[in-house]
């Protein structure tokens, strides 16, 4: 196709095989969307797009990806505010009629990639890495590898700062749990493997599924707390997807 679709808070490119998305660097409300930047979504990643009415004489293109095809969705579990979507593109009305015709192209690039199921692996590439973000009780790093928490002896509990400072391979992760630091009891959690040793007051998870914590997110050193002014959206749940990502291409990793 090659076309762009311009809106209020992104653009739209239309490639030969992909969705190119750049958002604007200043959306209103939405710090995320102006850090993703841009971002690329091959057609066999999406399942369908619809075109409703938006608010203020505006309509709203939306994309749908696949379940398991983009690992920021994944990671934000439908956590996100309406306006920090990232497969949102609002035009003003007197531009529906091209936003029809550019749904109905969308459409029929999507049915010709042929996908009739979720993919196996993630499709969209995560945000890029390294990353970091200053939660309430630590910093949190990963260089792709991985992750690292380094306590902050003013915020971190006292079963932290015995634990010390922790460090987790990806090859040691079966993936992550974030909850929105805009919820109740924000915090980034990383789920171990079964074999993976928790670390002292730790919690211990099976492969692809946790089990129930004995301890709340402040007293578990494979976790760390968000709060006001701390692990903001734009910053955590980057940096959470791409370990989820890091996660799933370990596991997939071809033996030396």
């Amino acid at each position: 196709m090659g076309e762009v679709l311009a809106g209020n808070n992104a653009v739209w490119e239309f490639e030969p095989d992909a969705l190119v998305i750049r958002y604007s660097r200043g959306v209103r409300g939405s710090r995320l969307l102006q850090a993703l930047g841009e971002r690329r979504v091959p057609h066999e990643a999406l399942r369908g797009v619809e075109l409703t009415d938006g608010r203020k004489g505006t309509a709203v293109l939306r994309a749908e990806p696949w379940p398991g095809a983009d690992p920021l969705i994944e990671t934000a579990a439908g956590q996100l505010k309406e306006t920090a979507d990232p497969y949102r593109l609002v035009v003003p009305d007197q531009n529906r009629v091209l936003a029809e015709f550019y749904r109905d192209e969308l459409r029929a690039a999507i049915e010709a990639a042929g996908r009739a199921e979720p993919p196996a692996r993630f499709l969209v590439a995560a945000p890029p890495v390294p990353r970091s973000f200053k939660a309430y009780d630590a910093k949190a790093f990963f260089d792709g590898r991985t992750v690292v928490f380094r306590w902050f002896w003013t915020g971190a509990s006292t079963a932290k700062w015995k634990a010390g400072d922790q460090s987790f391979p990806v090859e040691q992760l079966t993936g992550v749990d974030w909850r929105s630091p805009e919820l109740l009891h924000g915090h980034l959690r990383l789920l171990l493997r079964e074999e993976a040793a928790p670390p002292p007051g730790g919690t211990l998870h099976a492969l692809g599924k946790a089990v129930p914590s004995p301890s709340e997110a402040d007293q578990d050193p494979t976790a760390v707390v968000f709060g006001l002014g701390y692990g903001p959206v734009h910053e955590s749940l980057p940096f959470a997807a791409a370990v989820l990502s890091a996660v799933q291409a370990a596991r997939v990793r071809p033996e030396p």
